[in-house]
């Protein structure tokens, strides 16, 4: 099935495994909904990550909201000790609120609705893959990661607590 579109209405149809796919790491992203494909309203990233994954805790003005497809992630919010959230879970992290997470599963998948400026952050810490999909060879320089937070005001603010 081929992607469909019309560019009069700014609908689109993007069959499983067609979206634009980057990665960061071991991490794949599919970027199924842009600002620029939604008139600025939204974007959305359809992710999957293995075992052991963190995103450090970070701050942000923009909002988070993640659904589990599949899997298990520990999230950190707000000060709060990790937790968890099996598949069919959903999340919502605040602009200006401390977040982080781990991925607790073997493997997850989550969907994660945020603001445009924020899937351009997701686009700016990820590589394109390769053809078929494949990650690419390079890895993403950590000089970049912290370019693109300063860029669009992603403040790190260190690693999760131990999750013992």
């Amino acid at each position: 099935m081929e992607t469909a579109t019309n560019p009069a209405s700014g609908a689109y149809v993007y069959p499983p495994g067609t979206a634009e796919l980057r990665w960061t790491g071991e991490t794949c992203t599919f970027f199924l909904a842009s600002g620029e494909q939604t008139k600025e309203a939204f974007s959305l990233i359809d992710e999957r990550a293995r075992r052991g994954e963190v995103v450090p805790l970070h701050q942000h003005d923009d909002i988070e909201s993640w659904y589990v497809i599949e899997g298990e992630i520990a999230f950190y919010i707000d000060g709060k000790p990790g937790v968890l959230a099996p598949a069919g879970s959903f999340v919502h992290v605040p602009g200006g609120v401390v977040h982080g997470f781990r991925i607790e599963s073997e493997s997850a998948r989550y969907l994660i609705l945020t603001t445009p400026r924020h899937g351009r952050f997701y686009r700016a810490i990820s590589l394109p893959s390769r053809p078929g999909g494949l990650p690419p060879l390079e890895s993403i320089e950590w000089a970049k990661i912290q370019q693109a937070c300063g860029d669009f005001g992603v403040d790190l603010k260190g690693p999760l607590p131990d999750a013992s």
